[in-house]
């Protein structure tokens, strides 16, 4: 028999660490290559990584809600046939030796030290809780002083309500940053009500006996804690204008049946939207920015973030990296495929981050207008409310006449710390402009 490790692979350039969300197979099942062995989860995008080989899964090594980082052992999978013979022993020369000694020798001081500093400051034992707590999660409340009455306080975002990793982190975080601000006297239980987790300080609400609790599914979790974090982080204000769209509107009708038959897939306005965005940031760069602090990071990409709708109602972010390189072809075909894969769950973590404007449709949903919240550290996001049929005044050499026209509204969420009404304003009406002004002409 031979035994083979199943590690964690590498899932973009700026991923390094997955949570682990649930194990699809338990110890003693058969695997199958390419077979799903466990789901693991980053900031935004679910996954599932699969055996390499046919074998049995004979050992876990983590945990659910554990964080694993990319290249650890998280199982072994035992297959036929005989196990790889060890490799002889290079022989160490003196200098590769003595390397290794004083690497020894310093893992031994910091072993002692760390062993030091456990004896002289006694830890709460949390195993006396009833809650299940993660090895990772016990470690950084040993580690930062975090008691037991606190740690069962924290609301956790993980699976049936387990703290996580990020949810500790977090909390740690927010307990130093109101060190300062915690006033001389504590309050009778002992914590001070700005430094109390979350659920400690929000009101009760009454449940009746007819009443259905549901319990937030792990993304709508992190989605209402990025919401929160960025209407408290940035200065939302909304700029509004109506569209008319009715040569993209004839356009789109007069090629849609032909690039179907050619490319095999639709073409939606989607694409026609994006390049739109993507020109207009070209012409007005200080919306592509973020905010740090007190600087501002001028970003050189264009990369724009689609929102798009998951089975579950949930909203997921595929970002269009250097939009402004692609033509209206490459976007049809980049907006169609993103938009695929995040509805079967199968985007790339690297494909939900590095977006530096959004676009949201909301007219999908029927909605003529929307007031979109700001996709933090970005500054603007773009609502496109429905396309309608409305009557509309027509102004012609030979006068005025009323006509019946395909408009929609655009609603542009910004940031007033960094970008003020004349840069909101004029950004949202370029878009309309370039809309308006759509070539009916153009090929695809």
């Amino acid at each position: 028999m031979a035994r083979v490790e199943l590690k964690l692979p590498k899932m973009g350039e700026s991923v390094a660490e997955a949570t682990l969300t649930n194990w699809l197979l338990d110890v003693g099942d058969t695997v199958e290559a390419d077979e799903p062995v466990l789901e693991i989860a980053t900031d935004k995008v679910d996954s599932e990584v699969p055996s390499e080989v046919d074998g049995k899964l004979v050992e876990k090594r983590f945990e659910v809600d554990d964080v694993i980082k990319v290249g650890e052992v998280i199982a072994i999978i035992e297959t036929e046939g005989d196990a790889e013979e060890d490799s002889p022993e290079v022989e160490q020369t003196d200098e590769a030796q003595e390397e290794t000694t004083v690497e020894a020798a310093k893992e031994a001081e910091a072993l002692m030290t760390k062993a030091e500093q456990t004896v002289k400051t006694p830890t709460e034992d949390l195993s006396q809780s009833e809650r299940f707590y993660s090895p990772l999660v016990k470690n950084i409340a040993k580690t930062e002083g975090v008691s037991l009455k606190e740690l069962e306080a924290l609301e956790g975002t993980g699976k049936d309500g387990r703290v996580t990793k990020d949810d500790i982190l977090s909390y740690v975080e927010d307990r130093k940053t109101n060190k300062d601000q915690r006033p001389s006297k504590t309050t009778s239980q002992g914590l001070n009500p700005a430094t109390k987790p979350a659920a400690e300080v929000q009101a009760s609400v009454s449940v009746n006996t007819e009443d259905e609790v549901i319990e937030m599914s792990r993304m709508g979790k992190l989605i209402s804690k990025h919401m929160i974090h960025s209407a408290q982080t940035s200065a939302h204000v909304q700029s509004f204008i109506e569209v008319d769209v009715t040569n993209v509107w004839n356009w789109r009708n007069k090629h849609k049946n032909a690039f179907l038959e050619r490319e095999g897939e639709k073409l939606t306005f989607t694409p026609i939207f994006m390049e739109a965005v993507a020109k207009t940031i070209k012409d007005f760069p200080m919306i592509n920015i973020a905010v740090d602090g007190e600087s501002i990071i001028k970003k050189k990409h264009i990369n724009i973030g689609m929102a798009a709708a998951l089975p579950d109602g949930n909203l997921i972010v595929p970002v269009i990296h250097d939009a402004d390189q692609l033509n209206l072809l490459g976007m049809a075909k980049k907006v169609n495929d993103l938009a695929n894969r995040a509805r079967h769950n199968k985007l790339k973590p690297d494909e939900t981050q590095g977006g530096t404007y959004t676009v949201t449709n909301v007219g999908t949903f029927g909605s003529i207008m929307g007031t979109p919240i700001i996709n933090q550290p970005q500054v603007g996001i773009l609502a496109l409310g429905a396309i309608r049929k409305v009557p509309a005044v027509i102004e012609t050499a030979e006068g005025d006449f009323i006509g019946i026209r395909h408009k929609m509204f655009l609603s542009h969420s910004y940031d007033h710390r960094v970008v003020n009404g004349a840069l909101g304003g004029k950004f949202v009406q370029r878009v309309a402009e370039y809309l308006e002004n759509f070539d009916m002409e153009r090929t695809v």
